[in-house]
């Protein structure tokens, strides 16, 4: 059975929220699930690297991911070349946290996602929209996309 990844870009969290709870409520593992989203500080990534000091209590994530943070897995936030403070939950989260040049992009490609596609997402997050990835079995990505259209996603797409 092949696994799949459904990837959708959300305006806001309480969309992206609301379908994580739709998903864990339907008896999917929100393990799967990743998040990425933009911090809203300001400064350079020098002035950014003192914030990532304070990163481990979770204060900017719990304000970035809020909600969120409590149904998945691995919250933390890491200092990304290009894009400063970034939010990153689930599997992804340990894909991007080691990888300086290839960050946002290069975390998306190890999970399955086309590099060029990758590009366009790494472009949402620093317009400030959330990447939502969930990796499915193939007979559960037409639900999880459903589930993620009908809760607000701007896009979804299957890889």
């Amino acid at each position: 059975m092949a696994r799949r990844n459904v990837v959708a870009i959300f305006e806001n969290e309480e969309y992206a929220k609301n379908a994580a709870e739709e998903i864990k409520a339907r008896g999917l593992k929100t393990a799967d699930i990743s998040i990425v989203a933009r911090d809203g500080t300001s400064g350079t990534e020098d002035e950014n690297k003192g914030v990532r000091d304070n990163i481990s209590n979770g204060v900017i994530t719990g304000g970035v991911l809020g909600g969120l943070a409590g149904l998945v897995m691995g919250a933390g936030n890491l200092v990304v070349p290009g894009l400063g403070i970034v939010a990153a939950a689930g599997p992804i989260a340990g894909l991007i946290s080691g990888a300086v040049t290839g960050g946002i992009v290069g975390g998306l490609v190890d999970l399955g996602i086309p590099e060029e596609k990758s590009m366009e997402y790494e472009k949402d997050i620093m317009s400030g929209r959330i990447l939502f990835s969930m990796r499915v079995d193939e007979e559960n990505e037409n639900q999880v996309a459903e589930i993620l259209r009908n809760n607000g996603a701007k896009s979804v797409d299957i890889h």
